[in-house]
């Protein structure tokens, strides 16, 4: 049976989850665009706008297997124009040829992005992958916002602590249907609703001629993520080099960022604000949308 899909067509599920009103008549003003990049590859991103015409304030980068749409819930919950951006070989980006997608490896073409879309965003959002990616960018880039806020990682982040994060990305490369593709899904995130999930499986993967399905990002293969221990260290010198206010987010239930973690991120960058995220794991834009809104938009007014 065709599994129906309409990219907009869900997000009155977001509202309803966490209790925000949603007009069917005036739905919200998201569209998706994208723009050539200096690598030659395409980077997709979704524009949330607003009826005043203003610039985008803040630009999201998700985390590794993700999409853009994993900041639905959050951009309603704002209901600020932002901009959320398919990282490269994600989402609706183009997949690379050779396969890298280090957050050193597409700052320019991230940078590039930002720099078309939301020329004018004082706030630069990234979490996991996105949020180093996000610090990388900036590092090099001084221009690109006036403050950054970092979810739930740090260049400390190994194989041990993402254990179950890469058990879930490392799975099957196709699934003999949908049912199949959530099931995995659900499996592996029992806190989340299956309302919620099937959404995001609906934009984050697609069905084949054959009418099997995989997803719609360039597999993290065991040999991608291997050799993640140690891979982002270098990454520390991007967070003390950046001058900009910074606010860290950890999910109380998340094993990505230990003590000493936050240790050495104090040690590099003194005057970060820290923020423990009561009943949230690794995605805490999944499990805390409302409350990431309001500490991103007290963030950003300060």
């Amino acid at each position: 049976m065709a599994i129906h899909y309409e990219e907009f067509g869900m997000l009155h599920e977001n509202a309803e989850e966490v209790g925000l009103l949603f007009d069917h008549a005036y739905p919200p003003l998201v569209r998706r665009t994208s723009v050539s990049a200096p690598s030659g590859y395409f980077v997709s991103a979704l524009l949330w706008e607003s009826v005043e015409e203003a610039p985008a304030e803040f630009v999201f980068l998700h985390g590794g297997a993700q999409n853009a749409h994993t900041w639905d819930t959050v951009a309603l919950a704002l209901g600020r124009p932002l901009v959320a951006i398919d990282l490269p070989g994600h989402g609706h980006s183009d997949w690379r040829a050779g396969k890298e997608y280090a957050p050193q490896s597409v700052i320019d073409d991230i940078a590039h992005a930002v720099r078309t879309l939301a020329p004018e965003a004082h706030t630069l959002v990234g979490m996991s992958l996105g949020g180093l990616t996000a610090v990388a960018a900036l590092a090099a880039y001084p221009d690109l916002a006036d403050r950054i806020a970092v979810i739930d990682v740090t260049p400390g982040v190994n194989r041990d602590k993402a254990a179950e994060i890469t058990a879930f990305i490392t799975g099957p490369e196709t699934f003999d249907s949908f049912d199949a593709i959530l099931e995995r899904t659900v499996a592996f995130n029992p806190t989340r609703s299956e309302q919620s999930l099937r959404r995001g499986v609906l934009h984050n993967a697609r069905e084949r001629e054959d009418g099997t399905w995989e997803w719609r990002y360039d597999l993290f293969t065991p040999e991608r993520t291997g050799d993640l221990d140690g891979r982002f260290t270098d990454l520390w010198d991007a967070f003390g080099a950046i001058n900009q206010p910074m606010l860290f987010l950890q999910g109380s239930r998340s094993p990505v960022v230990d003590a000493d973690d936050i240790a050495e991120l104090r040690r590099r960058k003194p005057d970060v604000e820290v923020v423990v995220v009561d009943d949230a794991g690794h995605s805490i834009q999944g499990d805390q949308p409302a409350v990431l809104a309001e500490l991103l938009a007290q963030f950003s007014a300060a």
